[in-house]
């Protein structure tokens, strides 16, 4: 489930992406804990208001992290660590 939520959350991706197992090991590496649990709460579909209250974060907070985390995933280093 999340190898779908990262190939629509990650432009031009080249390759195959790893396993889940693979995947969760370098996520936990390279995400802080927030956007660790921010990119699971949206693989389980959670609401932002739910993901907010889960996490101890204001909406505002909830916007930038998410943005954060979306750049981050971008980044060619991680894309290249998420792929096989």
């Amino acid at each position: 489930m999340i190898q779908q939520q990262l190939q629509g959350l990650i432009r031009k991706l080249i390759g195959t992406l790893k396993s889940e197992e693979d995947l969760n090991v370098v996520l936990k590496a390279r995400l802080t804990k927030r956007e660790y649990k921010i990119l699971k709460a949206w693989v389980e579909d959670i609401s932002v208001k739910d993901i907010c209250e889960k996490i101890s974060l204001s909406k505002e907070d909830y916007e930038k992290l998410s943005a954060k985390l979306i750049k981050k995933l971008n980044q060619e280093k991680l894309k290249q660590e998420l792929v096989q």
